[in-house]
């Protein structure tokens, strides 16, 4: 709801919307309307274990230990949920885990969208089902409308495309995906009124 308000979507008209909320820990989907919330979904995948599987897919592939802020710095550089024919590299310096010493190696974009390929697709298939469970009526909303992306995990590259692609709907990253929560829960504050309507819910 936060995220709904933060993005200045129609939260208290007779329509809905759908927001992704996708967090360091958990991406939260829910069906916005009349200020209530229609449906709400949670799952435990966000940015952080995108990071660990980053983090787990170069032990794994090439022995070198990174830490968890280069695996981030990784995600946010050439990180990417969906497969373009351009290939981005990147030179990652990490320890050897058979020799002990540090070592640089050079990874791609497409490295990294496979290694993350199963959180982006648990993200996908949670909007997917969040759609299954709209009402009919609403449905029509939504076509219109589309899907609001927000938190920073909305910022991976061609994340919306995918689910472009997956959904043939609209979608909308919010102008500033990391602070949109925030905004929209102190808007909240300074308008009682909307509080109290939310609240109610």
């Amino acid at each position: 709801m936060a995220a709904a308000i933060g993005a200045d979507l129609p939260i208290t008209e007779p329509t809905s919307n759908v927001v992704v909320d996708i967090g360091a820990g958990t991406t939260e989907v829910a069906v916005i309307s009349m200020a209530g919330t229609v449906y709400s979904r949670s799952v435990r995948v966000g940015g952080d274990k995108m990071d660990e599987s980053i983090l787990q897919y170069l032990k794994r592939k090439y022995n070198l230990l990174i830490g968890v802020q280069t695996a981030e710095v990784i995600k946010i550089t050439i990180g990417k949920a969906h497969q373009t024919d351009e290939t981005e590299t990147l030179e990652v310096k990490g320890r050897d885990l058979v020799t002990g010493i540090p070592k640089t190696l050079t990874i791609d974009s497409e490295e990294v969208r496979k290694a993350i390929s199963e959180q982006v697709g648990t993200i996908v298939q949670t909007v997917r089902i969040a759609l299954e469970q709209i009402p009919p009526e609403l449905s029509g909303d939504v076509v219109d409308n589309g899907i609001f992306l927000t938190g920073g995990g909305a910022l991976l590259r061609d994340l919306d495309v995918l689910l472009r692609e997956e959904t043939r709907l609209p979608i909308t990253i919010t102008d500033d995906p990391l602070t949109t929560v925030v905004v929209g829960a102190g808007k909240a504050l300074n308008n009682l009124s909307l509080f109290r309507e939310i609240m109610a819910e």
